[in-house]
C-alpha cells in the first residue's frame, strides 16, 4: 500500500459504527447504562442463588418486594434515558433518589456497587446537556462590511458635565427621578 493508493469505501460495519457514535453522542448514553447495571445489581442480589464451591448461598429476605420494584424502576429509567433525552432531570433525580432508597430497602443497595453505580449515572444524566451543532466558519475572503461581524452604529456626542436637567430639557430643577447629586436630589425621594 502506498500514498497513492485510493482510500478503500467504508463498509458496512464502519457505517454502522459511525451511526452509533452519532446516536450515542446526542444523549446520556452512558448515564442510561450505569443506571441500568445498577438496577438489575440490586434487582440481581435478592434473588440469585450463588454456588461456592459445595456451599450454596441463598439472599432471600424480605426486601425482595422492595428490590425487585426498585431494581426495575431503575431499568426502566436508564432506557428512558436513552429514548427520551429531554425528560433526562427528572429520571437522574428519580434514579438518584431510588439508589438512595435502595440502601436500606434491599441488601444495602445491591452490595453497595448497585447503589454507587446508579447514583453516578443519576449525576451523570441531571449533568448531560445536549452538544451545539459545529457552525461553519465564515468566509475567508469577505470585503470589510460584508459578513462577519455586524458594524456598530455610532454613539451620539454626550458630554461628562452635563447633569440630568441639562441633558434632557424635560426635566425641570427639582426632578427626583435620578440619582445624580447634581440636581439636588442625592439619591431621596421626596413624598410631595
Amino acid at each position: 500500500m502506498s500514498a497513492e493508493t485510493p482510500a478503500a469505501a467504508p463498509g458496512q460495519f464502519t457505517h454502522r459504527r459511525l451511526q452509533f457514535r452519532a446516536w450515542r453522542g446526542s444523549r446520556p448514553f452512558w448515564a442510561g447504562l450505569l443506571v441500568m447495571l445498577g438496577g438489575f445489581l440490586i434487582l440481581y442480589f435478592p434473588y440469585a442463588h450463588l454456588q461456592l464451591g459445595h456451599l450454596s448461598m441463598t439472599m432471600g429476605t424480605p426486601g425482595g418486594s422492595s428490590s425487585l420494584i426498585i431494581g426495575v424502576l431503575l431499568i426502566v429509567l436508564g432506557i428512558t434515558l436513552w429514548f427520551q433525552r429531554h425528560i433526562r432531570v427528572f429520571a437522574g433525580i428519580a434514579a438518584i433518589l431510588l439508589a438512595l432508597v435502595s440502601i436500606p430497602l434491599s441488601n444495602i443497595g445491591g452490595f453497595i456497587v448497585g447503589f454507587l453505580l446508579s447514583l453516578i449515572g443519576g449525576a451523570m444524566a441531571v449533568a448531560w446537556a445536549p452538544g451545539t451543532p459545529p457552525q461553519s466558519p465564515p468566509p475567508a475572503e469577505a470585503a470589510p462590511g460584508e459578513g462577519g461581524a455586524p458594524q456598530a452604529a455610532p454613539l451620539p456626542e454626550q458630554s461628562v458635565d452635563q447633569g440630568p436637567s441639562q441633558a434632557y430639557p424635560g426635566f425641570g430643577e427639582n426632578d427626583l427621578s435620578g440619582t445624580s447629586p447634581a440636581n439636588g436630589a442625592n439619591g431621596r425621594h421626596s413624598a410631595g
